[in-house]
């Protein structure tokens, strides 16, 4: 469904985002993982319309749409969160989910029906009526995510949604990510948290400098040697491969 072909992003002197190819299958989870300052989101935002890239192209549905602008990529059916959620804290619930709905509902009575059930669909059917400021950081998190699935995706791009959330938080919104697949909706998301990426993503890609050092099953990637140096630092594989000899004898 999306495929990026020798994807850079420059900004003067540092390239964020070094000749990236990736591709998210239909109906599959597919992840984007790295250390911090990997290139992640600059990715998710050249994709997303939200950049432009300087050099390498973005192929969504068949068709080329490097260079488009988000308001017409999302018209297609490709959307994103962010990882900073900036809800509006004096909107409700409701009417902040119908920001996203009016992109397929321009009467506001259908609009405010499909937030609705959107709201419902990620766990905020009781909060539909509080105001956006007074939720907790989970429910902000689902929040992102609902403004951006009223919008009636194809592609969901999440970006590090579980960051700053509790085991527990995290336990309740991993199933929620699969509902919303189970619904058609390919995802490719941006995250930390490895238990959930472990469990939720089909493919994963890590990018570290910008550069892709590995793909492959999440737990393929996790055994890349360049992988466990990215985030462990210079000599971990080896260090960790020493360790398990040891226990093994």
């Amino acid at each position: 469904m999306l495929t990026t072909q020798g994807l850079t992003k420059r900004f003067g002197g540092l390239v964020a985002v070094r000749d990236a190819s990736i591709s998210a299958n239909a109906g599959d989870i597919t992840a984007l993982i790295g250390p911090n300052g990997a290139g992640k989101t600059t990715l998710f935002a050249t994709v997303a319309g939200f950049l432009k890239p300087d050099a390498g192209s973005v192929t969504f549905g068949g068709r080329d749409i490097t260079g488009m602008k988000p308001h017409q990529i999302c018209d297609l059916g490709m959307v994103r969160t962010f990882q900073i959620v900036k809800p509006f804290g004096k909107l409700s619930v409701l009417d902040n989910i119908a920001v996203g709905a009016y992109a397929r509902f321009p009467r506001r009575q259908d609009a405010l029906a499909h937030a609705a059930a959107i709201g419902r669909q990620v766990g905020l059917g009781g909060q539909l009526e509080k105001i956006a400021a007074g939720l907790t950081v989970a429910g902000r998190k689902r929040l992102e995510v609902a403004r951006a699935l009223a919008t009636s995706p194809r592609l969901l791009l999440l970006d590090e949604v579980m960051a700053g959330l509790t085991p527990t938080e995290i336990d309740e919104i991993v199933p929620i990510i699969f509902g919303i697949r189970d619904t058609g909706v390919t995802i490719l998301l941006i995250e930390h948290v490895m238990q959930a990426v472990m469990r939720l993503s089909d493919r994963a890609y890590v990018l570290n400098e910008g550069h892709l050092i590995a793909e492959g099953t999440p737990q393929e990637v996790v055994r890349e040697p360049a992988v466990i140096e990215a985030y462990l630092g210079p000599g971990a594989a080896t260090r960790a491969q020493s360790f398990a000899s040891r226990n093994a004898s």
